[in-house]
């Protein structure tokens, strides 16, 4: 196992700090999303990339249509209605099982000190692995062309880091607050605005290194097409506040190709 300061850039993101994890806890209150830069010290970041050169034939492809409440259609409404309408999206991936034992990933994810950081700032009483064997650690490819369509997430958060950007898009944008799901209003209104692009979205500058905290349950979002040659890595780190929970069979089939 590393030591986490092999890991993490402590000067620049002192997370055992208790002012530290008040600043980043109230920004990520109040923006629904927290950009930590420079996150990852150097040498884990190029031992990482490496990894995921090395591992980059292990990929699950994907390309999938769905609409942006990731729900099955439903058939009162029209196709082009903004509650059916399709939206793409398409990427590779390894699974947890594909993370090297010795990786910095593993050693992150697992480490006390970093689950207390973010337990502290996303409000949780803890933080648990998923039960079964690919959901943990994921490594997405976003090779030319490739894309993460706009949909809002099922889950309350989700966890980042950067490792390779594109040449050119690979673009995080997002719309803060355009759904309320705990009292059921999905904003179908506002939801075509921005499918028809008249709401301009925000955008994250995201290096690689860094580390993203991001709400998005009610935050639609989407990250715009990789172009050029250099594929974009992108490492999600899965956690759960309750224990033995694993992804659906269904997810893991359709996410993973596998279960």
């Amino acid at each position: 196992m590393q030591q986490l300061d092999k890991i993490v850039n402590f000067s620049t993101n002192p997370i055992l700090d208790a002012d530290f994890l008040t600043q980043c806890k109230q920004r990520l209150d109040e923006k629904g999303a927290l950009v930590l830069h420079n996150f990852l010290n150097a040498e884990a970041l190029a031992a990482i990339k490496q990894e995921g050169d090395d591992n980059r034939h292990l990929a699950y492809y994907t390309s999938s249509n769905h609409n942006v409440y990731l729900l099955k259609p439903d058939d009162t409404l029209p196709m082009t209605h903004p509650r059916n309408r399709q939206i793409v999206s398409s990427k590779g991936c390894i699974t947890d099982e594909e993370i090297p034992a010795e990786s910095a990933l593993r050693a992150l994810y697992d480490a006390p000190a970093f689950r207390a950081f973010l337990c502290a700032v996303l409000g949780e009483q803890q933080l648990y692995p998923y039960a079964d064997k690919l959901s943990s650690i994921n490594l997405h490819y976003a090779s030319a062309g490739q894309e993460l369509g706009w949909h809002f997430d099922n889950s309350s958060f989700a966890i980042t880091l950067l490792i390779q950007k594109p040449q050119d898009g690979g673009v995080f944008e997002y719309v803060e607050n355009l759904r309320d799901a705990d009292k059921g209003e999905m904003n179908f209104a506002g939801v075509e605005q921005l499918l028809e692009q008249q709401i301009t979205p925000k955008k994250l500058a995201i290096e690689p290194g860094d580390l993203v905290l991001f709400r998005g349950r009610n935050a639609i979002h989407r990250v715009t097409p990789t172009q050029g040659d250099t594929t974009r890595m992108l490492v999600v780190l899965a956690y759960n506040s309750q224990p033995d929970i694993a992804l659906s069979e269904t997810a893991r089939m359709t996410f993973y190709g596998r279960i």
